[in-house]
């Protein structure tokens, strides 16, 4: 009876495990598949008009995406053990920082917004104004380990479907959002709801509803090996409401693909004008280069030719001098009060000059003189003609007696 008891107990846990498995497993693809319904219509919808705030594409995008962030999210321990709820932005803002010239300071800063929720609705209208929510979600996916601290066993982000969700975000960078940061959508008071009302009406042409129900079957259905293809039959038949439908939707695709077009144009076209600035800057760069070298040589002659005028003027000044100290020494030698005085000087100079050769070091003892030629002027007053004498003091006619 024990061991019968036991046998129960065993079966029933295993089959609240499978059934929350798969509960688990609908859940997630459930999210998965109204999230690429929802991305569709949005792009169909941008076709015709712009896309913002009162679109209700994108209202229903929105509260999906908010809650395949927030699906399994941890919630945050607080010091008396007690689990408090935590946003998705608790994780973007964590996992997200590594993304280049991203908003996230922004976003903290912002001060009509206070609650996490509202910065997390924030952050996506951001995001997808910028065409930059793939790459956000790409990198926060990248880092694993951030990723397992916020979520639980079971989360969309942890699965396969991450790198699925991360692919279909990329047709969103071919729209133009706009988007007001003050409006009601910001309100982080209320929790997403999903309208399921469009999807569950959702119409398509017969290649696209097949491509989608095989979309279906990979992301993993019932497991029935009744349901083979050969029993499912084309869904709609071929009237004209239906090659009406086709035609519209190649439509669509063919605006779509135009507007793409013309925005990768628009993007060629700015970087070739901003190559060419960048060449004409850099040419004008190089002539105020050249322009500078050639002042800078102009400049360096200039100095040279003003050196070398110096010079011969420093010379002329040096002759100058040499002349005048020739001719103060004559003017004295003619002098009659100095005579005696410079017979005494003259027999000093002869008494030190005696067995000496002419030295440079002597033309210090000779006043001002700095050459050699001077100084040779200065030896040649030794000779009696320069000298004056009693006989020609005697007759000279200044001397003569009134």
């Amino acid at each position: 009876m024990a061991s019968f008891n036991l046998g129960g107990l065993h079966s029933s846990s295993s089959r609240r495990k499978s059934v929350y498995s798969r509960n688990a497993t609908v859940e997630r693809r459930n999210l998965i598949t109204v999230c690429r319904f929802s991305i569709k219509t949005l792009i169909d919808r941008s076709c015709f008009e712009t896309i913002d705030d009162s679109s209700p594409e994108f209202n229903n995008f929105a509260a999906i995406l908010e809650q395949i962030l927030s699906h399994r999210l941890k919630g945050q321990i607080s010091w008396f053990g007690y689990e408090s709820p935590r946003s998705f932005w608790d994780y973007i803002k964590v996992a997200c920082r590594k993304v280049s010239h991203n908003c996230i300071c922004s976003i903290e800063n912002m001060e009509n917004v206070g609650s996490s929720r509202a910065k997390g609705r924030a952050w996506i209208r951001v995001a997808l104004m910028e065409k930059h929510l793939s790459e956000y979600i790409s990198t926060a996916l990248r880092d694993f380990k951030t990723t397992r601290r916020f979520y639980e066993d079971g989360a969309i982000v942890l699965g396969e479907e991450a790198n699925m969700l991360a692919g279909m975000l990329l047709g969103l960078n071919a729209i133009d959002f706009s988007f007001c940061l003050k409006g009601e959508g910001l309100d982080g008071n209320y929790p997403a709801v999903i309208d399921y009302t469009p999807y569950l009406k959702f119409t398509q042409s017969s290649d696209s509803i097949s491509s989608d129900e095989e979309e279906l079957r990979t992301l993993g259905s019932s497991g029935s090996e009744s349901s083979t293809p050969e029993n499912i039959g084309p869904p709609f038949n071929m009237d004209e409401n239906t090659w009406y439908n086709k035609c519209k939707r190649v439509e669509q695709k063919y605006r779509l693909t135009l507007e793409q077009k013309g925005y990768l144009e628009e993007l060629v076209r700015l970087r070739e004008t901003q190559l060419a600035e960048s060449i004409s800057q850099k040419k004008l760069l190089r002539q105020k280069i050249e322009a500078m070298n050639m002042a800078h040589k102009t400049e360096k002659e200039q100095l040279e030719y003003i050196i070398v005028e110096l010079q011969d003027q420093l010379k002329s000044f040096h002759s100058l001098d040499q002349l005048s100290a020739d001719v103060s020494l004559s003017q004295t030698s003619l002098d009659p009060s100095h005579s005696q005085d410079e017979d005494i000087k003259q027999s000093g100079l002869n008494s030190l000059s005696e067995g000496k050769e002419d030295t440079p070091s002597l033309l210090g003892l000779c006043g001002s003189l700095t050459s050699v030629a001077s100084y040779k002027s200065l030896t040649s007053l030794k000779s009696s003609e320069y000298l004056a004498s009693p006989t020609t003091e005697m007759t000279s006619p200044g001397l003569t007696p009134s």
